[in-house]
């Protein structure tokens, strides 16, 4: 009987060591793949790229800057001689305006120089005409001094010494106004005095006092003068009726 008894226990204690064998074995599988990857992904289809297949950036970035590097320094050539152009053009023309200005200045200078000589010696060429005229009367005076000295060749003198001041004057446009005989114009002429007489026209001169001069087309001294008067002629009585 005992043996009978025990043999029970003993497959009782083998089931339970089987039990306890397939729960360890659970615990130790491999966890449940995520279900929201697709059933068909296996270890197969793995799509992770090699980490030697990966290309280096800063290599990248080496190769680039290598590529643009001839075309950044050729730039700055072109800019260093449009700098150098424009450079040299700038001081060109400061030196064109420099030059420029200098000139201006002497021009000016030469021109104030000019207009002030003229002031001053404008009758240069008129006195050294009236010289001669001078002479010519300081040896008329010479001559009247003497007694001996026939008064026909001082009259002579003195006409030949007017002759050379008016030739004198008229070539520097100093033209004499004597209006004998002429009509009265006041714009050259100066009434000194009126005269009535019947067998002159009215407005006529009769008489110069003292003649007149102009220069070129300006008047310098009008000629003072007398002019004649007209008669208003009357009318016979049987008219007046």
């Amino acid at each position: 009987m005992t043996s009978d008894e025990s043999l029970p226990e003993k497959n009782a204690s083998k089931l339970s060591d089987v039990k306890d064998a397939v729960g360890e074995a659970h615990d130790t599988t491999v966890p449940t793949p995520d279900t929201n990857l697709p059933d068909s992904m296996d270890a197969s289809n793995d799509t992770s790229i090699p980490v030697d297949d990966i290309p280096n950036v800063e290599s990248t970035d080496a190769a680039d800057t290598s590529t643009t590097a001839p075309k950044t320094a050729h730039t700055v050539e072109e800019l260093s001689q449009l700098l150098a152009s424009a450079t040299q053009k700038a001081e060109n023309h400061w030196e064109n305006l420099l030059r420029k200005h200098a000139e201006y200045d002497n021009l000016q200078k030469r021109m104030n120089r000019d207009l002030e000589n003229a002031r001053k010696y404008a009758l240069e060429k008129f006195s050294t005409e009236l010289l001669a005229v001078k002479d010519s009367m300081e040896l008329g005076l010479d001559a009247a001094a003497k007694p001996e000295t026939d008064l026909k060749a001082i009259q002579d003198g003195i006409t030949l010494t007017l002759k050379m001041l008016s030739d004198a004057m008229a070539k520097f446009g100093v033209v004499e106004i004597n209006p004998l005989d002429q009509k009265f114009n006041p714009q050259w002429h100066e009434a000194m005095a009126m005269q009535t007489l019947h067998e002159v026209e009215d407005g006529t001169v009769l008489h110069v006092h003292q003649k007149g001069y102009q220069l070129n087309d300006r008047l310098l001294r009008p000629a003072r003068v007398v002019v004649a008067k007209g008669i208003p002629v009357e009318e016979p009585l049987e008219n007046q009726g």
